[in-house]
């Protein structure tokens, strides 16, 4: 595969129809997250387009940057001051640079099949490598008068928190999504297609419900859990973006548990929230697949011992290991001479 992207990406028309592909992408995407834009109307709890170029720059390597700058710098020219776009969107790359050189360094595999590949996602892309972009997007706010001094650190915290949902929720789905073999799944099982999709009835009505004043919305997580155990990424990831989507649309209108609150507690609510609901799902079903994939190895090791075992029984007896030639001599032997 490895071999073949490289190939692709030779091709200089390749390289720049796919770079245009990602800003066409990375702006549809960031017109999702500024329709639940809570500060000052161009700053989202959940900006999905940092796991989309994450995503891309792991499957298809850094050369698709430029992709990333032109998707926010448009995003950005119509969404706040022309002056800041730019520089805003220099400093959202550089993030997304980082996060993929820190996942490269750190041997991150995209198949997310190992604990580590998660706490890197997490530490590395999430909450490490978001800090460039909220840092740097908040100082230019700031220093344009856009943002006050009073407010910094609530801009700054929905910004950040904002960029490491997007890693968490929307880059484990997408990678979900390219590792899945399809192919295998040309015929559904009824079952485990009934079953998933109570997964995610139950959780938005008991996320709904919750957020109606009833105070339940805890149940989600149950259910958060056994969509891991049960299907692991292919079943967390969904549910994850739906209770996270319910949860940001009860923040941006007050509604439940965010009623009362200024935007300072409502973020801390909303994302203490949301990453317990993206940490939860995400290690959870990744330390099953792991172990899955461990049982498998000790079921098939312990077959190839049996059979190594077998065949050394056979060898160190010589009545059983022996030749029919020589079982014949051996009868021959045994057999009395006649007269003549």
């Amino acid at each position: 595969m490895d071999g073949h992207k490289g190939r692709l990406l030779r091709r200089p028309l390749i390289v720049v129809l796919l770079n245009l592909a990602l800003a066409a992408a990375y702006y549809g995407t960031a017109q999702i997250g500024l329709m639940i834009g809570l500060a000052h109307g161009h700053i989202s709890p959940f900006w999905p387009p940092t796991g989309v170029a994450i995503v891309a720059l792991l499957v298809l390597g850094s050369e698709l940057w430029p992709g990333i700058l032109l998707g926010a710098g448009v995003g950005n020219v119509f969404t706040g001051p022309v002056i800041t776009a730019v520089p805003t969107a220099a400093g959202t790359t550089l993030a997304c640079l980082c996060a993929y050189w820190g996942l490269r360094k750190a041997n991150f595999r995209i198949e997310l099949d190992r604990l580590k590949d998660a706490l890197a996602l997490v530490f590395l892309a999430a909450f490490g490598a978001m800090l460039i972009s909220s840092t740097l997007g908040t100082m230019q706010l700031l220093l344009t008068g856009v943002v006050s001094g009073h407010s910094f650190v609530p801009t700054w915290l929905t910004w950040w928190t904002g960029d490491a949902m997007g890693v968490l929720i929307v880059a484990p789905l997408l990678l979900t999504l390219i590792n899945i073999p399809w192919r295998q799944y040309r015929y559904v099982d009824s079952g485990r297609f009934t079953e998933i999709a109570l997964l995610l009835v139950g959780s938005f009505g008991i996320m709904v419900f919750g957020e109606q004043g009833l105070g339940v919305s805890f149940l989600a997580f149950p259910l958060l859990v056994l969509a891991a155990w049960r299907f692991q990424l292919p079943g967390a990831a969904p549910v994850s973006l739906l209770l996270s989507a319910v949860a940001i649309h009860a923040a941006v209108h007050g509604t439940g548990t965010f009623a009362g609150h200024d935007q300072l507690h409502t973020m801390v609510i909303l994302q203490a929230f949301n990453g317990s609901i993206a940490l939860t799902g995400l290690l959870l079903s990744v330390a099953i697949t792991e172990r899955n994939r461990t049982r498998v190895e000790l079921e098939r090791t312990c077959a190839r011992l049996g059979e190594v075992i077998e065949h050394i029984d056979r060898a160190m007896r010589p009545d059983r290991a022996a030749s029919p030639l020589r079982h014949w001599a051996e009868e021959k032997q045994a057999t009395p001479k006649g007269r003549g």
